[in-house]
């Protein structure tokens, strides 16, 4: 029975066609004598041949099935429909990847975009604002003249004009210029230091509250003059750029003029629209022209701002203003001046500096000081407006005034002292310095002599002047007048006269002139300095054979060789009027 069970279950498997090498070797070795006999007899062939429409798939003792002629176009079409099917979700993917990347740069292109026309837009804002009223100068300024340099609250309530202590008569021409009512030209501001340039300017930028106007102050590095002109002018040269997160080069990789110039574009998109809405130009006021270098970063940085300056007082659009202690910068802008305006400032005169002297004691020291003082303080120290404002705010204003002319006399000496016969050869550089200033300045001194009045009851003091051009030849040197001007002893005017810087130095000069012994010193100076330049151009020639008595004997003798003569040459001695046993030539 259990055979017989086994055997059907055979015929079942290779039936269905689900027999298999494991089953045909169990039925073997079960019934080997059955097997071999359902072989013989095509039994299983039978099977196969009514389930001939099932596939069986070949075996150990299987043929496999007849090969299908059309099996292999099968397999080709499957092979092509696979490949066109692969090359469709190859071009799909690409195409994907492309519009992706493609839709990414464009985003990122659009935000750049708008993040580059926010950024404009945000520096002509905040540029704009800048000229808004309310100026950081004139917080930073703090005049103590009456109160705040800002507020409205000490003004008179009937001309709404700040109360001085003492009024300028330039005021009120610095008053146009500030407010926008001078137009078409830009302006140069030369005088002494302490004559009140920079005061006046803060004060008529006090009363527009800073309106339209930037300033500020000038300075010998270009770098550093580039920070001030941007605070001035609230612009950061793209420094807060986020683009330079990139690794882009950026705007900034410039030098200082560039940025300026980057800075005078901006402003003029400003300007143009102030002078559309409102009518009337900005104002930049450059202070401290002075400080800036004579070498070629101060030049260029000058024309710079010189072409500017006349580009845009020709289109109204922005008044320049520069400030200056030193003459130099004239001469720099006069070069290639045509619309320059030079608004030269002065001490103040004798009614002048009396009355704001007087006024000034009154209100804050309650003090009223009679006339004598008075002209004793102006005699000692003119009209200079800090030396007054130095005076006025002192117990003793006599003592004060001594003191300032004990300080002007004591920097002049120290600067140009001059040594004197005994001096080394070593220093003879800077006494060629100090020499030429003590000549000049005892030129002022003897040409104050032969003036015909040196002090006016109106106007007060007359200080002796001399043209540039003779300052120069009086001192044999033309190089020498810009370093005195810079160290505030001489001072030149916009009409190249030389003169002292102020008062208490010309009673320096005065005080030094009249010592003792001064013009032999003077004098004793200068013959060293030329003795020193002659020994260096001097060459020495010593013949040692001639020395302690020796000779050379010359024979002289005629065309056919015979002696003729003799000539002896010997050193002189002290009695003959010799120099003993040293002779010397100058070559």
């Amino acid at each position: 029975m259990a055979s017989l069970r086994s055997f059907r279950l055979f015929s079942v498997a290779t039936k269905y066609g689900v027999a298999t090498q494991q089953s045909s070797h169990s039925l073997r070795s079960t019934f080997p004598l059955a097997a071999n006999l359902a072989i013989r007899d095509g039994s299983i062939g039978i099977s196969q041949k009514r389930f001939a429409s099932v596939q069986q798939p070949p075996g150990p003792n299987l043929p496999g099935p007849p090969d299908d002629p059309n099996e292999d176009d099968d397999d080709s079409r499957r092979s092509r429909g696979g490949d066109e099917s692969s090359w469709r979700s190859t071009a799909h993917k690409m195409a994907e990847s492309a519009l992706t990347t493609a839709a990414s740069v464009a985003i990122l292109g659009m935000v750049g975009y708008g993040y580059t026309r926010y950024y404009k837009y945000m520096v002509l804002e905040k540029m704009e604002g800048a000229f808004r009223p309310g100026d950081p100068v004139l917080d930073l300024a703090a005049a103590q003249k009456q109160g705040s340099a800002t507020g409205f609250a000490y003004l008179d309530a009937e001309d709404r004009d700040r109360d001085h202590w003492v009024l300028r008569e330039e005021q009120g021409l610095i008053d146009d210029i500030v407010h926008g009512r001078l137009k078409g030209q830009y302006h140069l501001l030369v005088g002494e230091k302490g004559t009140g340039k920079s005061s006046m300017l803060i004060d008529a930028m006090a009363k527009i509250d800073g309106e339209g106007v930037a300033m500020f102050e000038a300075h010998a590095d270009p770098e550093i003059f580039r920070i001030r002109l941007g605070k001035a002018l609230d612009f950061e040269f793209h420094e807060d750029n986020i683009g330079s997160l990139f690794s882009i080069r950026g705007p900034r990789d410039a030098n200082a003029l560039l940025d300026i110039e980057r800075a005078f574009n901006k402003m003029e998109k400003i300007a143009l629209r102030r002078r559309e809405n409102v009518g009337r130009p900005l104002i930049l006021i450059v202070n401290s022209m002075h400080l800036l270098r004579g070498n070629e970063q101060g030049q260029d940085l000058l024309e710079l701002l010189q072409q500017r300056a006349e580009q845009w007082a020709a289109s109204n659009l922005v008044t320049v203003v520069f400030n200056s202690d030193d003459y130099w910068v004239y001469e720099r802008l006069k070069r290639y001046a045509t619309r320059m305006h030079v608004i030269p400032i002065m001490d103040l005169t004798k009614p002048q500096a009396m009355q704001a002297l007087s006024n000034y004691r009154v209100r804050y020291r309650n003090d009223n000081p009679s006339d004598s003082i008075l002209e004793q303080v102006y005699d000692k120290v003119g009209g200079r407006i800090s030396y007054l404002s130095r005076v006025a705010k002192s117990r003793d204003m006599i003592e004060t005034c001594d003191e300032i002319c004990r300080l002007e006399k004591t920097w002049f000496l120290n600067q140009c002292w001059i040594l004197g016969d005994e001096m080394d050869d070593d220093v003879m550089d800077q006494q060629k310095y100090a020499s030429a200033a003590m000549v000049l300045a005892k030129a002022l001194v003897d040409r104050e002599k032969e003036m015909e009045a040196v002090y006016h009851e109106d106007h007060g003091h007359i200080l002796p002047q001399i043209p540039l051009h003779e300052a120069r030849y009086i001192m044999t040197r033309a190089d020498f007048i810009q370093e005195y001007d810079a160290i505030n002893i001489f001072t030149i005017d916009s009409k190249a006269r030389v003169r002292a810087d102020s008062v208490p130095m010309m009673n320096a000069f005065r005080e030094i002139c009249a010592e003792e012994g001064f013009e032999e010193h003077l004098e004793a100076t200068l013959d060293r300095i030329g003795n020193i330049e002659s020994l260096a151009r001097t060459r020495e020639l010593t013949v040692k054979d001639l020395w302690h008595g020796g000779k050379f004997t010359l024979k002289t003798m005629d065309n056919k060789g015979n002696q003729t003569g003799t000539v002896s040459v010997a050193v002189a001695s002290e009695e003959e009027g010799g120099k003993g046993d040293q002779w010397a030539t100058n070559m």
